[in-house]
């Protein structure tokens, strides 16, 4: 006959976890009932402000202090100029310290907060419904296939928001590759234009993350309060499921 294996666990161990998952489950009570409506108040106010509702762009381009070289000679000068300029070329003028966006960037210290908070709270609801998920057994099974379900979601919504991090971490690179560039190849105002360009993107991006937030913050109020009672006890049992 096999032997049953029995875990041991101290009691100060034990009263550790139990510290913390009162705690866990006390802060996703409040994320329900008291921080998400909240939020979505803040939100909804961010995105009526202002400085995110610019309908014309240009006014968010930053002023590249890239000098301009002058403009090649004429062919019938440079065709008399060959032999005494054959030895010399001309260096492009030099730029100095380029500053970054600081429209753009202000409104990125607003919005890379929400992100981060908005992951770390799907973090929260993830370890949360984890604690409520029951011993495995046969039978009865449904409350916790709807656990697997709400689980799936908010694993998905935490994917979606740590590719925002990567964009925005994604537009320091580019707009700092297009800035190198036209300060290189100072004649080429392609360059130049492509800088603006970045901007104007990550302007309208950051506008559509902040709805993207709070549509994630609704959804998750959303399906959460919808199937609390499978959430907190899939078992559908007076006494509360064990961990």
């Amino acid at each position: 006959m096999a032997k049953t294996c029995t875990l041991k666990v101290s009691s100060d161990s034990r009263k550790t976890v139990d510290s913390f998952r009162e705690a866990l489950f006390k802060e996703a009570d409040e994320f329900i009932s008291f921080f998400v409506p909240l939020k979505l108040n803040q939100l909804n106010a961010l995105l009526k402000d202002g400085a995110l509702n610019v309908t014309d762009l240009t006014s968010i381009h930053a002023e590249l202090d890239i000098p301009i070289p002058d403009p090649p000679p004429k062919d019938d000068e440079e065709s008399s100029k060959m032999e005494t300029d054959k030895e010399e070329k001309k260096e492009a003028p030099k730029c100095g310290y380029l500053k970054g966006n600081e429209k753009i960037l202000r409104l990125l210290n607003q919005v890379k907060p929400e992100v981060r908070l908005l992951k770390e709270k799907c973090i929260l609801v993830i370890t949360w419904i984890q604690y409520l998920i029951p011993k495995i057994e046969d039978g009865n099974d449904f409350g916790v296939a709807i656990q697997e379900k709400v689980l799936e979601r908010v694993t998905a919504v935490k994917t979606k928001v740590e590719t925002f991090q990567t964009n925005i971490a994604k537009y320091f690179s580019e707009r700092g590759d297009a800035v190198a560039k036209a300060s290189k190849e100072t004649y080429v105002m392609d360059y130049r234009t492509l800088v603006h360009e970045k901007d104007e993107a990550v302007y309208a991006e950051m506008r559509s993350i902040l709805l993207d937030v709070f549509g994630f913050y609704v959804e998750l109020y959303d399906i959460i309060t919808k199937n609390m009672e499978k959430i907190t006890n899939p078992k559908g049992e007076d006494k509360p499921p064990m961990y």
